[in-house]
């Protein structure tokens, strides 16, 4: 049993980063996530030795990672959606040279400055690559404080088994409440994690280590991007992570992810007492995404309504999943707004019924 303990999202994420065995932080702050920075400057490096350095900008933090990972140490950033932004070309340099880092986006309002409310505008930037080139980053989106928590000792364990950036999408309401968590024990730091690919000097006797996203040659960009592909392709056969409600009988599907799952979770139980048979499908994995889960049961139900805090995003992704074999729906709120379930069962009423 691991320790229990009440704390705030941000806080919780920076107490699973110390305790995953994180060597080093570079970030710079910005609501809603500046906590994250606070937490770790109180407690990481008294704690543990953990490298921590608040850099000039977010463009400064993403190209310290790359560094740092290029040396074989675990590393992670976390921001808010301008700050993400920021860092969308060194995130293509890192996927490009196949480096293991951990990146959290506590996603606020936009697009522009926007609102620091919680909203869930960044699902196209995380889960389409972001920058340049043809890239996925393995992206996790949690749906309380307990999985935040959850995700940030497996993100860095898929990290370093595919040599990719991993990202978690939460929230700004994620972050900011708190939640009763229980945390993992102390993974022990290792000074030299062993990767044979790190750039930690010439072993005796051997070639020469050198990191690069720059090849001149297009064959050997070509070999580099199918060595990406099949990667990614692996990762849609092996990493695929969803939760289902009520589905075996349900008649109707919504689909929803971190925080909007929560809603749905309560819409659920409310049609459900209507008599409506109502089930959910919540993707833990935004990339890779649950095709299979969506086309098996695409056929079984009558239709599926998408929630999201955003125009439309994730919704793409299920209507390509299903591929027409059930009516797929949208509902969506912006700008930090966040529905009620009660709101979501009365669209829901009035589309379908």
């Amino acid at each position: 049993m691991g320790e229990k303990k009440l704390m705030k999202g941000n806080e919780a994420l920076a107490e699973a980063m110390i305790r995953a065995g994180c060597d080093a932080y570079f970030g710079y702050p910005i609501t809603p996530q500046s906590e994250v920075l606070e937490y770790l400057s109180r407690e990481a490096t008294k704690r543990t030795g953990m490298v921590l350095i608040q850099a000039e900008s977010e463009v400064a933090a993403i190209n310290m990672i790359y560094g740092a990972a290029g040396c074989g140490k675990r590393v992670m950033t976390t921001s808010s959606s301008p700050g993400i932004s920021l860092m969308q070309e060194g995130l293509s340099y890192i996927a490009s040279a196949e480096l293991p880092c951990l990146l959290a986006n506590v996603n606020r309002g936009g697009p522009g400055l926007g609102t620091i409310q919680p909203a869930q505008g960044d699902y196209f930037q995380s889960v389409k690559g972001g920058g340049h080139g043809d890239y996925h980053l393995l992206v996790l989106a949690p749906y309380s404080v307990q999985e935040t928590v959850d995700f940030v000792k497996l993100g860095f364990e898929l990290a370093e088994k595919y040599r990719t950036p991993v990202m978690i999408l939460s929230d700004g309401a994620i972050g900011q409440m708190m939640e009763k968590v229980e945390l993992f024990p102390q993974i022990e730091r290792v000074p030299d994690r062993g990767f044979p690919w790190q750039t930690s000097g010439k072993p005796i006797n051997g070639e020469r280590r050198y990191i690069t996203s720059l090849h001149i040659q297009p064959e050997k960009m070509e070999e580099i991007n199918r060595r990406l592909q099949a990667k990614y392709k692996k990762m849609q056969e092996e990493e695929v992570r969803f939760q289902s409600m009520q589905i075996d009988d349900a008649e109707y599907i919504l689909t929803a992810f971190g925080l909007v799952s929560r809603i749905c979770m309560k819409t659920v139980q409310l049609g459900r007492a209507k008599g409506i048979k109502l089930g959910m499908i919540r993707p833990q994995t935004l990339f890779p995404f649950p095709i299979k889960q969506f086309a098996e049961i695409a056929p079984k139900v009558k239709g599926i309504l998408d929630v999201e805090m955003n125009a439309g995003q994730m919704v793409e992704d299920v209507r390509l999943a299903v591929e027409g074999k059930t009516r797929v729906e949208f509902y969506g709120r912006m700008g930090g707004v966040i529905p009620s379930p009660e709101e979501v069962l009365q669209h829901f009423e009035q589309t379908f019924l």
